[in-house]
């Protein structure tokens, strides 16, 4: 490799990374047993950190800052990209990169009065962590299970409700629903680094990642503690390291239905028999088992998945981990799966909507938004809003959300009208309806509020083991040239 390569754009950077990328993940698919030798050069290879950098800088998160108080606009505006980058290739090429501690936010979680942790690292250390997830991520993707779904490229929450469903209607009925206690901050770091070395086998890598998971933590009372265990919530990094501890999970389950057989046929002998045959599904650190058999069989589950969690130092939350029948329904990444009868005959189907709580946090966005001041235009208004309602619907429409879609449709244009009767409180229903409401919709210049009620709603296609990494096509291309 040439380390005196000039800075590619970012364009030919990711062109690069992505042929880099395809040719670990061919090795690691080709031989499972394969170590990874050498691969820290890479880390600092200019193309892999310019890749890194754009990936940040596209990040939601680019506006803020780690504990030294530098973001991304600050960079581009001071010392300039490639300085920055110049610095960071230096200082990993040198050995001499030491990550910061992460910021410590608290933030609430959905649907709950508690709070969890998000912890916001530097900028620089944000570059390093995409710059190495890059190197790890295809040769661990070659090893993860089609079971798992979140934080995978190509893979998306739609796929895991996909595969409930086609599990749910084909006679897997009990369902155990796993949550697990506090997963990003209780990570055994022994475990998890004994599992990045059967992979990996260059030490400077290992060590990089083990700097990252013992960086530390600053709280917001300003105290410093150490990291024990776990992977902070929020670095770009940790995903990938939590996916790597809980393919633990993932390998018991997957060796199990295995042994249930290649084929329906020899799964449906079996439960002839009164045996049982379960699925897992994982997305992040919930997960779902669909049990064809009782609740007996479901509840031995139970303290399989517990066995198979410690020794990564996880355990399952008491109040979360719940068995259910799927014909009294369980709710999974914000949708309500359950079994119900087809209105108009007897045939039962099983449905999934949005969930009721999903449904109050659109609608309080909504509510915030249609508070702000009343000086600004409405097209401004409906600029706030209609990206809330296209990506909420976008997410939702894979399902019975019809009925869902109509409400909100009808709930929101209340609140728009409510804003403009109080911004133009002396103006009559008639003036209104000729400056902002052509037949009866709001509407400004060329901007209109987003119709949710238009939304087409489709049946998500169920891809099994089918989903392409975002490699294939050039290892395809490759042996095909």
């Amino acid at each position: 490799m040439n380390t005196d390569a000039q800075w590619p754009s970012p364009e030919m950077a990711k062109i690069k990374v992505l042929e880099i990328q395809a040719k670990l993940h061919r090795w690691a698919k080709e031989s499972p047993e394969m170590v990874f030798e050498d691969l820290y050069n890479l880390v600092s290879e200019p193309a892999f950190l310019v890749d890194a950098w754009s990936r940040v800088k596209r990040n939601k998160g680019s506006r803020s800052s780690g504990v030294d108080g530098q973001t991304v606009l600050g960079i581009k505006v001071g010392s300039g990209e490639l300085d920055f980058l110049s610095e960071i290739r230096c200082l990993l090429k040198s050995r001499a990169f030491r990550p910061f501690p992460v910021r410590e936010r608290m933030i609430p979680k959905p649907g709950s009065a508690k709070l969890r942790r998000l912890g916001i690292p530097t900028v620089c250390d944000r570059v390093v962590q995409a710059s190495l997830k890059s190197v790890l991520e295809p040769i661990f993707e070659a090893d993860f299970h089609p079971c798992s779904y979140g934080f995978r490229p190509n893979r998306r929450a739609q796929d895991a409700i996909a595969e409930i469903h086609f599990f749910a209607t084909r006679g897997y009925e009990w369902v155990l629903e796993g949550d697990i206690e506090a997963c990003f901050d209780e990570i055994d770091h022994t475990a998890l680094l004994s599992r990045v070395r059967r992979r990996i086998g260059d030490r400077k890598i290992v060590n990089l990642v083990k700097s990252f998971c013992k960086s530390g933590i600053l709280t917001e009372a300003k105290s410093l503690i150490g990291s024990k265990t776990g992977t902070p919530q929020g670095g770009i990094l940790s995903p990938l390291l939590s996916n790597i501890a809980l393919s633990a999970l993932d390998e018991v389950f997957a060796r199990r239905w295995k042994e249930f057989g290649a084929s329906s046929a020899k799964r449906q002998y079996r439960r002839k028999k009164g045996l049982p045959t379960y699925r897992l599904v994982r997305y992040a650190d919930d997960f779902v088992i669909l049990v064809a058999g009782n609740r007996i069989h479901t509840e031995d589950l139970l303290v399989e998945s517990q066995k198979a969690l410690g020794p990564m130092g996880l355990r399952l939350s008491e109040e979360k981990t719940l068995i259910t029948h799927v014909d009294r329904g369980f709710d999974f990444l914000g949708f309500r799966i359950q079994r119900r009868r087809k209105p108009g005959c007897q045939k039962t189907m099983v449905y999934t909507w949005p969930r009721k709580d999903a449904l109050a946090i659109v609608k309080s966005k909504v509510r915030e938004v249609t508070r702000i001041d009343r000086n600004a235009s409405l097209s401004i208004l409906l600029g706030y809003i209609n990206p809330i309602l296209r990506g909420w619907t976008n997410y939702f429409r894979h399902g019975v959300s019809k009925r869902t879609f109509s409400y909100l449709r009808a709930f929101t244009w209340r609140r728009v009208i409510c804003w403009l009767r109080h911004k133009h409180p002396k103006r009559s229903w008639k003036s209104l309806k000729r400056m902002y409401l052509p037949n009866w919709w709001p509407t400004e210049g060329e901007r209109q509020l987003f119709n949710t009620g238009e939304v087409t709603v489709t049946r998500y296609r169920y891809r099994s083991c089918k989903i392409p990494t975002p490699w294939d096509d050039i290892l395809q291309n490759g042996a095909t040239a």
